[in-house]
């Protein structure tokens, strides 16, 4: 089995905290759960959120009366989540490996995975995140699965070239993202502790065929950021209410279009079993 100290480290330090309240987060946030919601659209379920972080999201559809398990790698992210909660979105928490999820069999309707899947380079503990996911998940339930972009590092690079930063000068960066490119492989340098730890960056339609390959029946592919990531002064323009509904408008229009998901951060596939 992949040891996976570096992200037990780097969520356990904190990572996620504020992270999808500023920048770009905003919109990974507003955009994860207009997705969720085309499709969880009863109350009451069973929800489990593995890999769940602080528990933004479990709290969120706590709210909307479903029962949500968070099942987290993180012993701080889990204690961060219990915390915050309050009467109107209680859920149960607990520390948890993606790859050993310790609940029975068919006892969920929906499984969350919004993060186990892109920090495993292995394909095997991929595959058994995959399985479990299954195992758990009760006949017909739905899964949804996050990948990130192989392409991620490599076009932020570029959209703020000669900006904000020079990276793509730097043999180390480049280094990093021609890995990426080439195997989709993420190896954090020791240069930059706070790039995102070790991860698999993905394509769309290689994340697909990992969750097809356990048996899970594709509905659909969503980019979640789009195209208007790279917006210049997209945090201004996202407080702007008549250019954020814009903006929302082209991602909306794009969101299901093969040829540039790729594009995107995050890209979501939600599957049946």
């Amino acid at each position: 089995m992949e040891k996976i100290d570096e992200v037990f480290e780097f969520y356990n330090t904190g990572a996620e905290k504020g992270r999808l309240e500023r920048g770009l987060g905003k919109v990974e946030l507003y955009r994860t759960k207009e997705i969720l919601k085309k499709y969880i659209t009863n109350t009451n379920n069973k929800i489990f959120d593995i890999g769940g972080g602080i528990g933004i999201y479990s709290s969120w559809l706590s709210e909307m009366n479903n029962e949500v398990h968070l099942l987290e790698l993180a012993p701080s992210a889990v204690e961060h989540a219990i915390k915050n909660q309050n009467e109107n979105n209680t859920f149960i928490a607990e520390v948890c490996d993606a790859r050993n999820i310790n609940r029975d069999d068919e006892s969920a309707d929906i499984v969350l995975l919004m993060g186990p899947l892109y920090h495993l380079q292995n394909i095997d503990d991929r595959l058994r995140v995959l399985n479990e996911a299954k195992r758990v998940l009760k006949k017909n339930g739905l899964l949804f699965s996050v990948g990130i972009s192989k392409f991620s590092c490599t076009t932020w690079a570029l959209s703020t070239y000669g900006k904000d930063n020079n990276f793509l000068d730097n043999d180390i960066f480049g280094d990093m993202i021609e890995n990426e490119l080439s195997s989709g492989i993420h190896i954090r340098p020791k240069e930059y502790p706070y790039f995102i730890a070790q991860a698999y960056f993905h394509t769309p339609l290689g994340l697909q065929r990992e969750i097809e390959s356990v048996g899970f029946e594709t509905i659909e592919k969503h980019a979640i950021e789009g195209l208007i990531w790279f917006t210049p002064c997209l945090s201004e323009k996202w407080e702007d209410k008549n250019s954020r509904e814009r903006l929302l408008k082209i991602v909306r229009r794009t969101e299901n279009e093969e040829e540039i998901m790729g594009m995107s951060s995050h890209f979501m596939i939600v599957s049946r079993k």
